[in-house]
C-alpha cells in the first residue's frame, strides 16, 4: 500500500512535469507565432498611414494592396527641436534604424527622449522622443506630395495614438485617423466614426499670421464655413480637448511645427 509521502511526491513530480510541458508549449507556440504578429503589426500601421493620407480603399482587404501602395512612401526619421531630416549615417550615428525605428519604445529611453515641462505638455504626455518617423510619399518630380505625421495625446480615459497626414504644403489636412485608445464608445470613440472624420480633409493648419488655426471646436459649435474649425464629439467634451490639445501640440513648434515651416519652404 503506497504511503502519503509517496502519493505526494507522485504529485509534485506530475506538477513538476505539466509546468515544463506548459512552458514549453507557451514558449514554442510564442517564437512561432512572432513573425506573424509582426507582420500584422506592420500591415495594420501601413493600412493606418494610408487611411490617414487618404489612400486606402475600404473595399480592397487585400495585404498586397496596402503593401505595394505603402511602399510608395519613404520613411524619414525628423529631428523634432530642428526639423530637419537625418541622413542614414546620422541615423545610424545615433544607434537608430529609421525603417524600423520605434517612437512610443524611444519616448522611454532617456537616451532618445526628454521631459516635457508642465506648462508646455497640453497634450498630457510627459516624455516625448527626441526624433520621430515621419511618411512621405515624393510626386514624379522629387516635390512633397503628402506626409503623414504620428501624433498621440490624453483623451478621457486614454491616450490616443494616431497619424495626422498633411498635403505638400506643409499646411493643408488631408486627414486624422486614430489606431489606438480606450475612449468610450457611443461618445469620445466617436473619433473613429467616418462622417466625424470626414471633417478634417481642406483644413488648415496655420493661419496668414503662421499662428495655429486649426481647432476642435465644442460639439455643434463650429462654422462649416470655415477653413479652420472642427464639429467636436457631441456628449465628449474632455475627449473632444484632449484632440483638440493634441492636434495643437503636434502642430506646434515643440512638436512637427519646425517640420511643417521647412515643408513650406520647399526644403524637406
Amino acid at each position: 500500500m503506497s504511503s502519503n509521502k509517496d502519493t505526494l511526491k507522485s504529485t509534485i513530480i506530475v506538477a513538476l512535469l505539466l509546468c515544463i510541458v506548459c512552458s514549453v508549449l507557451v514558449s514554442g507556440a510564442a517564437v512561432l507565432l512572432k513573425q506573424a504578429q509582426t507582420e500584422n503589426k506592420e500591415y495594420a500601421r501601413n493600412r493606418d498611414v494610408l487611411v490617414a493620407a487618404g489612400m486606402f480603399d475600404p473595399a480592397v482587404h487585400d495585404k498586397a494592396y496596402v503593401e505595394e501602395t505603402f511602399k510608395k512612401f519613404s520613411v524619414n526619421l525628423v529631428d523634432l527641436e530642428t526639423g530637419k531630416v537625418l541622413s542614414d549615417e546620422e541615423a545610424q550615428a545615433k544607434g537608430i534604424d529609421p525603417a524600423n525605428y520605434d517612437q512610443r519604445k524611444a519616448s522611454r529611453n532617456p537616451e532618445l527622449s526628454e521631459r516635457i515641462p508642465a506648462d508646455e505638455d497640453i497634450a498630457t504626455i510627459k516624455r516625448k522622443a527626441r526624433y520621430a518617423a515621419v511618411y512621405v510619399l515624393e510626386k514624379a518630380d522629387g516635390t512633397v506630395d503628402r506626409v503623414v505625421l504620428p501624433v498621440h495625446g490624453y483623451g478621457l480615459w486614454s491616450t490616443l495614438y494616431g497619424f495626422l497626414a498633411v498635403e505638400g504644403d506643409g499646411n493643408t489636412i488631408l486627414g486624422l485617423t486614430f489606431y489606438e485608445h480606450a475612449e468610450t464608445p457611443g461618445l469620445g470613440g466617436e473619433v473613429d466614426n467616418p462622417k466625424w472624420k470626414r471633417q478634417w480633409p481642406g483644413k488648415k493648419i496655420f493661419e496668414s499670421d503662421g499662428n495655429v488655426g486649426i481647432t476642435v471646436t465644442k460639439g455643434g459649435a463650429a462654422d462649416a464655413g470655415s477653413d479652420y474649425e472642427i464639429d467636436g464629439l457631441s456628449g465628449a467634451t474632455l475627449t473632444t480637448r484632449g484632440v483638440d490639445n493634441l492636434v495643437h501640440y503636434w502642430v506646434g513648434k515643440n512638436g512637427f511645427g519646425p517640420y511643417l515651416e521647412s515643408l513650406q519652404a520647399g526644403e524637406v
